[in-house]
This record gives structure tokens, sequence and C-alpha cells, in this order.
């Protein structure tokens, strides 16, 4: 069966995904203790979950306090979000680690296209320090899949970064640098440079080691230092297994599998496919734990499915990979 949710997820087409996100919804009630025990309190008439307006959205903070899995297993790995000092930290169990892999590699491959043609430049200091980072994870194999000799982790190494990232524009490389938002800053002001074949992808995170920025005032910041026209980020978190980008201006898409919906913050059971409100997510390669999550961040979604990340909700936990307010 897990080869054939594999390949239903990944090959889903547009007109068949809510189809599929029901079929996801009643295998995970059946089978996840704590989803079920969520959707029971708050619906008594399971069968008339016919849209995926009606399906319950757990709440993300149960990823800190249950063990949030589809079916009993042994997990390959426990992903661990960074949090803050004193606070409780998310993990995800994971299964199978190359759904994890082919989820993110598909899902770079569909807006970067090909992994062999990047250098990949991992600047992610906070996150390196830690053995369970599902971001330190995805990078890492995109560094290996990318097979360039340059290709690499730098852990405070600005000035040795510096250096490759010279070497690589001279030699007209495609470059993908992506970086936890305090160390691009860090970067940027000490070794500002021209970039004409390097991109800047953020992740987002400034875990107190600077002030927060809106974020026109950190792309503005890191675009004036680079040259470039735009600053790309990464939306993704410990308790997904797939990622939304943005290639510009902070407007997110997400891949065929991912959807991102609004849910009204009075009423958590009034869903909007455009709009602002509260960000609902279903990812359907969450196959092993729960595919629909309801987040504290607040957004805006627009007709075409694209959405933007407007901050936090209002007393809800800071994230580690802090999220930038507009």
């Amino acid at each position: 069966m897990q080869n054939q949710w594999n390949h239903k997820i990944f090959n889903v087409e547009k007109e068949g995904f809510e189809a599929l996100a029901l079929e996801i919804f009643h295998f995970q009630y059946k089978n996840n203790l704590v989803y079920k025990a969520y959707v029971d309190v708050l619906l008594s008439d399971i069968a008339a979950i016919d849209s995926i307006n009606k399906i319950p959205f757990l709440p993300v903070r149960f990823f800190k306090s249950q063990k949030v899995t589809t079916t009993e297993f042994k997990p390959q790995t426990v992903f661990e979000s960074s949090g803050t000092t004193g606070s409780v930290n998310s993990r995800h169990f994971i299964k199978d680690l190359l759904l994890y892999e082919e989820s993110f590699m598909k899902g770079f491959e569909l807006f970067y296209g090909s992994i062999k043609d990047y250098c990949i430049v991992g600047l992610l200091p906070s996150y390196l320090e830690r053995d369970n980072s599902s971001l330190v994870y995805m990078v890492n194999k995109l560094i290996e899949r990318s097979e360039h000799p340059q290709s690499g982790f730098y852990l405070d190494e600005y000035e040795k970064l510096a250096s490759a990232i010279g070497d690589l524009e001279k030699k007209q490389q495609k470059t993908l640098l992506i970086g936890v938002t305090f160390a691009l800053l860090d970067f940027a002001e000490q070794f500002p440079m021209p970039l004409q074949h390097t991109t800047i992808l953020e992740t987002g995170g400034m875990k107190g080691r600077r002030k927060e920025m809106i974020r026109e005032e950190l792309h503005g910041t890191l675009e004036s230092a680079f040259k470039v026209s735009s600053i790309h980020s990464e939306y993704g978190m410990t308790e997904l297994l797939s990622q939304a980008y943005s290639k510009g201006n902070g407007i997110f898409n997400t891949p065929p599998w991912m959807k991102i919906l609004v849910r009204d913050e009075e009423d958590p059971m009034h869903i909007k496919h455009a709009g602002s409100g509260i960000i609902n997510i279903i990812d359907l390669a969450n196959i092993h734990s729960c595919s629909f999550i309801g987040t504290d961040d607040a957004g805006k979604i627009y007709e075409d499915g694209s959405f933007e990340i407007l901050g936090r909700v209002d007393g809800s936990d800071m994230r580690g990979c802090s999220l930038l307010a507009v």
C-alpha cells in the first residue's frame, strides 16, 4: 500500500486533489488515534465530510504534546523543531525517509529545474548544531544530489563562503545559497558583492540573534547588498514533508500535492480558498502523520492558490524558524 500511496500523492492532478484528500482523511481517521480523537470531539457524522472544506485540521501544537502517527510503526527518524529556550519542541515521527526525499526533490525540481544544474551552498549555522533538523536533512540531500564539488555547508565561515561564491560567480555557475535569515544578514553586512549567477533562498529564522524585520526590509537589505532583483523564500516546517517556494515579493506557490486554505479566526471550521485568515495546510505527503494541519500563521490566499504569510497569530508560540511579518 505504501508505494500505492506514493504514486497517488506525487501524481495527483488538480482535478483529483479533493478526492485523494478525502481518501487520505478517512484513512487517517481510522488509523491515527490522536487525529481520530480530535475529529470525534468536533464532529458526530464522519460520513458528512464530503469536501475538503469540511475536513477538521489538527492544530500544529499537537505535535508538541502527542505522538501524531497514522498506523503503528518504528520510525526511521524523528525530526524535531528548533524551538526557543524553555519551549517544548514539535516532533515528527518519520516512517519512510525516502518519501520525504521524494517530496522535497520533486518539489525542488518543479520550481528550480534539475538539481544537477546547481551548486548548493547551505548557510544554516544554528540548524547544523542539531542532529534532528528536517531542514538540514533536506539541504544535505540537495548538496549530495547536485554532485557539484563546491556544494556544501558553511557554519559561520563568512570569509570562506565569500571566496567560494566569488569563484562560482567567475565560473558563471548557477548557484543556490540557502540560508537562515540572521546568517544571510551577517554575511551581507560583512561581504556584500554583486551576484549574477547566485540565487539567495532564505528559510526564515532570527532565533533571537537579531531584531525581527518585516519582509520588505529584510529582502531590501539583501537585494541591496548583493545587487539582485529578488530574494527567494522557502516555507516549510518540521511538521510537514513538503515545502512551498517564493521567487520574490513573498508570494509562495505549492507543489500539486500540497494546498493552502485559510480558516476564520473566530470559527476554525469556516474554511476559505481565498482571502485572509489563519493558514491551514493540506500536505498529502504527510500520509504517515497527519495531512491536515492548522498552523498559527496568519496569511492571505489569492485566487490562483498562491499565498503570502502576514505574521503570527497573537498569543501563539514563536517558532524556531520564525516568520516575518509584513
